[in-house]
């Protein structure tokens, strides 16, 4: 390794919730700077959770990125000539990342009018396990254990 690996920024908790998650998700949200209207788009889409299952948005939200976390995820690895998909555990940082990842893209697919709406349909769907996010958990984990027989290539 050459350089030096850029340390980790700790990242404030947001205004509403005094939740780093949530700032995570808004950030991941976010387009082109845009934080308020990053902001304005979570918040609206947990105060509509809130509405439609008279539960706890927050706590729904919440929810939703822990089911969406994937335990276990392949990675290619070339051994010999020949590129294998080899299963490995996912750090528990990169499991935050993907399950937001997969929960904003499954949102941004469905079809409703605004962002708050998709993404408050896609939250509740993935915290009642189901919905894209939930299927994309779903597709990794099969790949990984259908490879199952590659784990010995762990580096």
């Amino acid at each position: 390794m050459r350089k030096k690996r850029a340390e980790r920024r700790i990242l404030p908790p947001d205004p509403k919730f005094n939740d780093t998650l949530v700032t995570r998700f808004i950030n991941s949200i976010q387009k082109r700077g845009k934080k308020s209207l990053a902001r304005r788009i979570l918040y609206g889409a947990i105060s509509l959770m809130d509405e439609r299952t008279n539960q706890n948005g927050y706590e729904m939200f919440r929810k939703a990125v822990f089911n969406a976390q994937p335990l276990i995820e392949v990675r290619a690895r070339r051994v010999g000539g020949a590129t294998y998909q080899v299963p490995m555990e996912v750090r528990p940082d990169r499991r935050i990342a993907l399950a937001i990842r997969w929960i904003l893209n499954a949102a941004r697919a469905r079809s409703d009018k605004s962002m708050t709406r998709k993404l408050a349909a896609e939250l509740l769907a993935a915290a009642n396990n189901e919905g894209g996010a939930i299927k994309k958990k779903d597709d990794v984990h099969r790949m990984a254990e259908a490879n199952k027989a590659f784990a010995h290539f762990r580096w």
